[in-house]
């Protein structure tokens, strides 16, 4: 393999190869590689979108919205067609056929097509709310309550002819992650304010804990979010994600506000830090997670509540000290500005 040839490609945030063209595109086809995926190689002056490099862009051209998916049979939920843009603020943009909807959570909206109808429900939208008629609808929407929601949701549906474009955004600095639950048993758990928007017949509910431990001290308190059904669903989490597959019987123990997502094969608990010095004094909090096989785990660098605790710790009214601005006037500069 020559020099010239060697690909490096980021999934996930994860570094891989190096390969050969040939390599990668025999990846592609097999589902190992993505069209959200980015590559490198000697003499690029950055990394960039696979869907971009002339070696691979036809690869992905079905898959960009050119053609329509084609919904496997049974499928309840809508089969929608997306791509994700942007790397620190990222946003998706979802590409409805006639009659297909998505929902998403109050705030996620960031723009559609004029075609694209807009509408609030009670729940989710999926079988499981509807079927109950109104009373299904009350129930779908109390368990969205408990997990910090609102009691609607919006759903957005393209009542056109044509293909039609809607796209919501991430609400802090971080990753989009699509999940297709089909590729992961039908089941998906994630932490309460994760989810961004999926398929209309995706169902978003609640898991309770069945262990006292992680309901007690897993920072999320007895409730996370249950994704479940055979569309597509997007979550958000902070900084860069880490996607990790455990083994059956591996073990995976992380800090408890850096998980965001797991299969429901994954056994979820919470341990309490070794050693009464490191616990007290060691900074870490007094517990983490641990994550048992066999299933995949999604981790974030940039938990949001450690994010806006160090802007509340900074911030001048919490007697914080503002860096770098080296005001010759001090104390008596902020208060002729008014800060």
């Amino acid at each position: 393999m020559s020099g010239t040839d060697q690909w490096f490609v980021a999934v996930n945030g994860e570094q891989q190869g190096p390969w050969s063209a040939s390599e990668i595109v025999n990846k592609v086809k097999a589902g190992q590689i993505d069209q959200y995926a980015h590559v490198f190689q000697q003499g690029m002056a950055s990394w960039a979108p696979i869907t971009t490099t002339d070696e691979f862009s036809e690869l992905f051209a079905q898959s960009s919205g050119d053609a329509p998916r084609v919904a496997a049979p049974g499928q309840v939920a809508d089969q929608i067609d997306y791509e994700i843009f942007g790397e620190e603020m990222q946003f998706v943009e979802i590409t409805l056929d006639p009659s297909e909807a998505c929902v998403a959570e109050a705030g996620a909206f960031m723009f559609m097509d004029p075609g694209i109808e807009m509408k609030t429900i009670f729940g989710d939208g999926s079988a499981q709310s509807e079927t109950g008629g109104f009373m299904g609808k009350l129930m779908s929407a109390g368990k969205r309550v408990l997990t910090g929601e609102s009691l609607f949701m919006t759903v957005f549906g393209n009542g056109g002819q044509q293909r039609q474009k809607v796209a919501f955004a991430s609400p802090y600095p971080g990753r989009i992650i699509p999940l297709e639950l089909n590729d992961h048993g039908g089941t998906v758990l994630c932490q309460k304010d994760a989810f961004l928007c999926a398929a209309k017949g995706v169902s978003v509910s609640i898991a309770l804990q069945r262990k006292l431990g992680a309901g007690l001290f897993g920072g999320e308190g007895f409730i996370l979010q249950r994704l479940e059904g055979d569309g597509c669903a997007f979550v958000h989490a902070g900084g860069t994600i880490v996607q990790r597959r455990l083994e059956p019987g591996e073990n995976m123990r992380l800090d408890t506000g850096c998980l965001v997502a797991f299969e429901e094969t994954v056994n979820y608990d919470i341990q309490m830090v070794p050693g009464i010095k490191t616990a007290l004094f060691g900074g870490e909090g007094l517990f983490f997670a641990n994550m048992t096989g066999p299933g995949m785990v999604w981790v974030q660098s940039l938990p949001f509540s450690r994010l806006a605790s160090r802007i509340f710790a900074a911030a001048p009214q919490a007697g914080g000290k503002r860096k770098g601005e080296g005001s010759v006037l001090g104390g008596l500069g902020d208060l002729m500005m008014g800060d």
